[in-house]
């Protein structure tokens, strides 16, 4: 089972940026689709951002579309998501995942598999 683990969470002001980072060991991440989903208290889960294996095709929902970035390290093995122009809307335990399936609307996206997060927090 693909194990993940995500870091660079915090907290910054509206229009602030961070940089998620999504590392794995044992395997290497180029053989998988990832993608990235968020949950913030009281909300189901909705998909962010997705990159495929490959030809690292990039897919945005909307509401983060030209704000953040999804791209590949594969010499770290690693994923980031770069968010830029942060909102409070965007505060949210992140978490990057196996396989997205991109199913409809954003709270419909199914991953395989998923790490434990990393908190952002977007507040004045």
């Amino acid at each position: 089972q693909v194990q993940l683990v995500e870091s660079g969470g915090g907290s910054v002001h509206p229009g602030g940026s961070l940089r998620l980072s999504c590392t794995a060991s044992g395997f290497t991440l180029d053989d998988y689709a990832i993608g990235w989903f968020r949950q913030a208290p009281g909300k189901e889960r909705e998909g962010v951002a997705a990159i495929s294996k490959i030809v690292s095709s990039t897919y945005y929902v909307d509401s983060v579309k030209g704000r953040f970035t999804i791209s590949r390290n594969s010499a770290k093995n690693t994923v980031y998501l770069q968010m830029n122009n942060l909102k409070p809307e965007d505060t949210a335990v992140y978490h990057c995942a196996e396989d997205p399936v991109i199913n409809g609307s954003p709270r419909e996206w199914d991953f395989a598999s998923w790490g434990q997060g990393t908190q952002v927090t977007v507040s004045s």
